[in-house]
């Protein structure tokens, strides 16, 4: 960070958060708000005067609660730029009766009430998201007793105790007594791999080797320390982390396979008694402990929703933001121009971070270098004679690729080539075939129909496959050599949500027995939400199906995703299954009814073009 703050090229704004973000790769423009620290950044010299008058405290959230801030402090030590800040919310000069102790004792003037928040507008190229992760809070996992036992503490508020630069200057106590502690246990797992209400289902990856070298580390400070680490599995899959594992245990860390299942607390010593199982032996013991940490997961930013809107962002089931394709692109976003580095992507240790950091700024010179940028070819087309400004297209495409589209303006859609990735969402929405997507037009999509279902309709099932997932699955399906039926006729789709209704219902005019729609897991779309939109269009289908007296079974739903080669073959058996139970009757009803209601729809929409013509036509009277 120091040498940040020193480099004449980079331009450092802290105590600062992003409000808007807009434009597309290579051509960003970010607007952010520096927040008034009510300190001059340029004047200010750290000398500390004003800390000492200060009469206000609060508790030191660096410090996780342990120790206690003035009103006006440094954030942290080492903090860049190394300056005080004011915290409006603690400072008596806020209130109606102003304190100003710290303004009278400075001598270079620094500290002004008055200051306000500062608006700054940038243009950038690229973006690199490295927010990082937020740490679990046990209090909802409260039969660890974290807030009914003093001694009960988290692995982060263990490194504050046990820090040099922490409140107890490196000497490790328990908050109950400040006494140092001869029995810790430490409980891994808390927040992570739980398949209960509470805590996450994934493996939050460092917090195993973290307990590893914190055990260490108490072992170098105290040599007769008992420590005792109750796990359900250690993963030290890292370079080196077999090695350190063994030292620790070498050390005289005795390690239980199984977690506690009972807390007791001694109301006159503090001391904890755990009983818990040892699943390697299957006894199940009591152990009295002084001290309890818990090894808390990670998880993502409380904030990463507004991060997510501002760039356009897409997220995996966890929570955390998902990259562009995990081996290919594993520092890209969705978002054009839009880098990952650090925890924001998933748990990663430093080592890993500091690699996908380097990964990600070589990725963004990489771009500002080329000056050109390559745009992906599939992009959608908007057809302004046609397009009435109804805006649907902007509300439904996941990359704010989209401008216009306002009725009261009458200003039709507008695409920006840079930012669309060709999911084709809008083109499936669009209500008036104003928008098409280059290479993937709806006169390709209903020819492949028609070729589908010549000659024995009744022997074939229309598959729709997203490009991403699901055709990806039928792949390794294949490669994998597993059996299924050779009845699926499939077309490929960059996205589910380019699967219009009218694909679906002009195959089943056309006597498809079974229809699918298939694609990418609905939390793990490669287009941010765009299938969120398909289980909209499929559920009104589903409806309109049904009171055409159609059976609405006869359209399925379904995600696979791209490891997932069985699902598919089994996918396609169920399939064949339902299409052998429709009758020949069924589908030539469909067809009819289908028909029916197509000719209607044309003729209506005939009879409304010639009323246009015809009121084009009228000459213009006074009377008229």
């Amino acid at each position: 960070m120091m040498d940040v703050g020193r480099h004449p090229r980079i331009n450092l704004y802290t105590y600062s958060e992003i409000e808007d973000v807009s434009g597309y790769i290579g051509n960003f423009h970010v607007k952010l708000r520096k927040k008034a620290r009510y300190v001059n950044e340029d004047e200010c010299n750290a000398c500390g005067e004003c800390e000492l008058v200060c009469p206000v405290v609060g508790p030191d959230s660096f410090q996780q609660g342990f120790s206690s801030h003035k009103a006006i402090y440094m954030p942290f030590p080492q903090a860049v730029p190394s300056v005080y800040i004011l915290d409006d919310e603690l400072c008596l000069g806020h209130n109606p009766i102003a304190c100003g102790k710290c303004a009278d004792v400075c001598e270079k003037n620094c500290i002004d009430f008055d200051m306000e928040d500062e608006i700054i507008e940038l243009d950038v190229g690229a973006v690199v998201v490295a927010t990082g992760m937020d740490v679990y809070d046990p209090t909802e996992m409260d039969e660890y007793g974290y807030t009914r036992f003093e001694n009960v503490i988290t692995s982060m508020e263990f490194e504050r105790l046990i820090s040099a630069g922490g409140p107890t200057e490196g000497h490790f106590v328990r908050p109950s007594d400040q006494k140092t502690p001869k029995r810790i246990a430490f409980i891994q797992c808390v927040g992570s791999r739980s398949n209960s209400e509470v805590g996450n289902p994934y493996c939050s990856n460092i917090c195993c080797m973290n307990t590893v070298k914190d055990s260490l580390l108490l072992k170098d400070h105290y040599s007769d320390i008992e420590i005792t680490v109750f796990y359900m599995d250690i993963r030290a899959f890292g370079k080196g982390f077999e090695d350190l594992f063994i030292r620790s245990k070498q050390a005289g860390v005795n390690y239980i396979r199984g977690l506690p299942g009972e807390f007791f607390e001694d109301p006159q010593t503090k001391n904890l008694t755990l009983i818990a199982e040892d699943t390697n032996t299957g006894e199940i013991k009591s152990h009295e402990f002084d001290t309890v940490v818990l090894s808390v997961g990670v998880i993502p930013r409380q904030d990463s929703d507004t991060v997510r809107q501002l760039f356009t962002l897409s997220r995996t089931e966890d929570g955390f933001f998902m990259e562009s394709h995990p081996k290919l692109k594993p520092v890209d976003a969705p978002t054009g121009g839009v880098f990952f580095a650090g925890c924001v992507e998933y748990p990663k240790d430093v080592k890993d971070s500091v690699t996908q950091a380097s990964a990600a700024a070589a990725r963004a010179q990489v771009l500002l270098n080329a000056g050109d940028i390559n745009i992906e070819a599939i992009t959608s087309v908007c057809l302004t004679d046609d397009c009435t400004s109804c805006g649907i297209c902007v509300k439904v495409c996941p990359f704010n690729a989209i401008r216009g589209g306002d009725a009261k303006a009458k200003t039709p859609a507008e695409v920006i080539e840079a930012m669309c990735k060709g999911c084709g969402t809008c083109a499936a929405e669009c209500n008036f075939d104003a928008l098409t997507m280059k290479h993937f037009e709806d006169a390709q999509y209903t020819a492949q129909i028609d070729a589908m279902l010549e000659g024995d309709h009744m022997a074939n099932t229309v598959v729709f496959a997203c490009n991403w997932c699901s055709y990806a699955g039928a792949d390794l399906a294949g490669l994998s050599r597993l059996q299924y039926p050779a009845s699926q006729r499939i077309m490929r789709t960059m996205c589910s949500g380019r699967v219009d209704s009218e694909f679906i219902l002009h195959a089943f005019e056309k006597g498809a027995p079974i229809v699918l729609v298939s694609g990418c897991h609905f939390a793990d779309c490669h287009y941010i939400d765009a299938n969120r939109w398909t289980v909209k269009r499929i559920e009104k289908l589903w409806d309109k199906l049904e009171k055409l007296g159609i059976r609405p079974e006869r359209l399925q739903l379904e995600w696979i995703s791209a490891a997932e080669g069985r699902k598919w073959a089994n996918t396609m058996r169920d399939l064949e299954d339902m299409r052998k139970q429709v009758t020949k009757e069924e589908v030539e009803h469909t067809m009819q009814v289908l028909k029916e209601e197509r000719e209607k729809a044309e003729a209506k929409a005939a009879k409304k073009a010639a009323k246009k013509l015809e009121a084009k036509n009228i000459p213009v009277t006074a009377e008229a």
